[in-house]
């Protein structure tokens, strides 16, 4: 999902008024996030990218994300594929 800061604040959290759409990842931005979360040791996690003309930015990589805004933008329990996926792996 690609998040936007409300008009005058820089940050996009949803907490602090900022909004949520459904994008399609480049290829890029999808490889840059799953290596991420590959070199922090991590099978579930939120990465924030900031798009750039350099290619994505990573700028932080979440252990716990939180699922509201992600949920909302693409209509999927992502906590139920959360909970399917570690029943399968432990």
């Amino acid at each position: 999902m690609k998040r936007q800061g409300k008009e005058g604040e820089f940050r996009s959290n949803l907490h602090r008024g900022g909004t949520a759409e459904l994008i399609k990842l480049s290829i890029d931005e999808e490889n840059a996030a799953l290596k991420a979360a590959r070199i922090m040791g991590l099978g579930i996690a939120g990465v924030d990218i900031l798009q750039s003309a350099r290619g994505p930015l990573i700028l932080e990589v979440n252990s716990s994300p939180g699922l509201e805004g992600i949920e909302g933008a693409t209509g999927v329990d992502i906590a139920g594929k959360i909970i399917h996926y570690i029943e399968r792996h432990a």
